[in-house]
């Protein structure tokens, strides 16, 4: 398995990635769920994992900590996530130099949701950064870190279109980023029509698709909302009609997310980002239905 400094070495070799990204929990028994998923996802010898921010960068210290546990305590490659949310230019740095010496050195650089939701505009921090792509100049101007970036294949929220979506992108290669992974999405077609307008803005790094398998169908229209990615009616259609049956849904949703990924594959995405949601079982049965053992 490739440290985490090795994530370009992955990607210029054309290796494939699979990678799990988890989110901080609130309580003890959270973090006891977030500790039992790890430890079955490590037998898969992911590429790399990461844990997100909560929202406004409320969870920030606890993303350290955790990211730094991650790296002293099991065989995985933590990448950091790093927001410019309430963060100055000196927050910035000292979360840096708290990845660095933990051994991280791969960081997802964001500018993350405002404070208060989707809904609220973003204002940044007044010592503090406004732009993604000031904060990969930052990073890459801290150390020989490797450097992704988020990547919006239904556009994000904010974006007037999906063109100048696809300008924001190359601002953050073009300021240093070595990858993207996407937000998550349900259609093949909006990941590749992603790849293709960034790649006539100069986008020539790896874009991995990120996937969240649905098991839920009111918690995925919840997080489709928050997100501002649609959900398509073909998918809600297969899934709809299973709502008040937890196992089918499941099952339908596993279903939905190996198809997704097999068409990304097959069209030539780099890897896959599982968005866990400190859950494995999703993940694990998704990954056997891919066989993605022999296709590193």
């Amino acid at each position: 398995m490739p440290g985490a400094a090795d994530l370009r070495e992955v990607f210029a070799d054309g290796r494939h990635s699979w990678s799990f990204e988890f989110f901080p929990p609130k309580t003890d028994e959270g973090e006891q769920q977030l500790w039992q998923a790890i430890r079955e996802l490590e037998r898969l010898k992911p590429t790399f994992v990461s844990v997100t921010y909560g929202a406004g960068g409320s969870t920030r210290d606890r993303t350290v900590r955790l990211t730094g546990d991650i790296a002293h305590g099991t065989t995985l490659s933590p990448v950091g996530h790093l927001t410019c949310v309430d963060a100055s230019v000196a927050d910035l740095r000292h979360v840096v130099g708290a990845y660095a010496a933990a051994g991280v050195q791969s960081i997802l650089a964001l500018r993350g949701d405002p404070q208060g939701g989707l809904a609220s505009d973003w204002r940044p921090h007044r010592d503090g950064l406004a732009h993604a792509a000031e904060l990969v100049a930052l990073i890459k101007h801290l150390g020989d870190f490797g450097v992704g970036v988020a990547a919006f294949p239904e556009g994000h929220p904010e974006s007037p279109d999906l063109e100048f979506d696809a300008q924001m992108l190359a601002r953050k290669v073009d300021a240093g980023a070595d990858f993207a992974v996407t937000q998550f999405f349900f259609e093949a077609s909006s990941y590749f029509g992603l790849v293709e307008r960034s790649s006539r803005h100069g986008v020539d790094v790896p874009i991995v698709p990120g996937l969240m398998p649905v098991t839920n169908v009111s918690q995925i229209e919840r997080f489709a909302a928050l997100s501002g990615t649609p959900l398509p009616a073909g998918v809600l259609g297969r899934l709809d009609p299973l709502r008040d049956d937890p196992s089918a849904v499941r099952a339908v949703g596993i279903e939905l997310a190996t198809e997704l990924a097999t068409e990304l594959l097959a069209g030539g995405a780099p890897g896959l980002h599982f968005y866990t949601l400190n859950r494995s079982t999703a993940t694990r049965e998704i990954y056997d239905n891919l066989d993605l053992s022999h296709r590193r």
